[in-house]
Parts: structure tokens; sequence; C-alpha cells
């Protein structure tokens, strides 16, 4: 009986080997074909990051350009604004400069023109302060001088000298007033 065990050992021993040959060999394929599929990921994975990369530059040229050019360009519109002005200044200018003007029409000119300008102001958030019969405040008035005057109220803008602007609710110039004492 000895001899028998040790027979039919011997017999499964070899076919024990093959198919434990075809397992690793099974094995080896899976691991190959994984690491093939992961190789493929990475490369994959690799061009997207490059792709990002390369679109973010872009990104940052193109908004620095945008930028540059926002810069540059601010001013276009109220330039355009102001153009309006310089032409109706022309137009005073030439009719002055006619035989047949008139200090009327010269005056009339001057007061069209101002109103533009001061439109073409509003346009873009520059409000005048003109504060003549108002309470001084130091905030947007410059005191220029001081005059006694027992008819009319105290710490009141008697007359403006030069006047105020401000740009979006911010000082931009302090209106020049005479204050009563």
């Amino acid at each position: 009986m000895t001899k028998k065990k040790a027979k039919g050992k011997d017999t499964k021993k070899p076919e024990d080997k093959n198919v434990k040959k075809q397992t690793e060999e099974t094995q080896e394929d899976d691991l190959q074909s994984q690491l093939e599929e992961a190789q493929q990921s990475a490369k994959d994975n690799w061009d997207k990051v490059l792709r990002a990369q390369a679109e973010m530059e872009n990104l940052k040229r193109r908004n620095a350009k945008d930028l540059e050019n926002a810069h540059k360009f601010a001013l276009d519109g109220f330039v355009k604004a102001l153009l309006e002005v310089k032409d109706s200044l022309s137009m005073g200018l030439k009719i002055a400069n006619e035989e047949k003007a008139t200090i009327e029409h010269i005056i009339e000119g001057l007061e069209m023109t101002d109103k533009v300008f001061l439109s073409t102001l509003e346009k873009f958030g520059v409000e005048m302060i003109s504060p003549t019969n108002q309470t001084f405040n130091p905030e947007f008035h410059e005191a220029v001088t001081m005059v006694p005057m027992p008819d009319k109220e105290s710490n009141s803008v008697l007359e403006v000298v030069q006047t105020g602007f401000t740009l979006n609710g911010r000082l931009v110039r302090p209106a020049m007033v005479v204050v009563v004492q």
C-alpha cells in the first residue's frame, strides 16, 4: 500500500504543478494587463494635466491683455463725451469771429456750452457743489472768508466763490465759499 500511495502522490504532483503554473501565468497576465491599464490611465491623466496647464496659461494671458486694455481705454467713453463740449466751444468761437456776432449770441453759446459740459460730467457721476444759502459743511466746503451779517443766519453760505465737485459721492474739489459769521 505504501507503494501505491507513493505512486498516487507522484501522479498528483505533476498535475498540481501544471495547475499552479497555469494559475501563475493567469495571474501574470492579469497583472500585466492591470499594469498596462494603469500606465494608459497615467498617460491619459498626464495629458489632461498638460492641457489644463496650457488652458490656465492661455486664460492668464487673456486676462492680462483684457486688464491692460481696460486700463488703457478706461477713459474712452469720457473722452468721447468731452468731444461734444469741444465741438460746442469750436462752434461758439466760429460764431464769435463772424462780423454779425453780438454779445448776446456769444453769451448764449457760452451758456449752452456750459450746460453741455455739466450734463457730460453728470453722465459720469460728477456732481457740482454750489451751496448758496445752505449751512456750511466743512466736509464739502472750504471757507475763504467770514463776513458778519446780523440779518443772515450764522454759519450759512453767503456766496460761492468757486463751485466744488464730487465724483460718485467722493469729494474731488471742495466748494470755496464766503460764510456768514
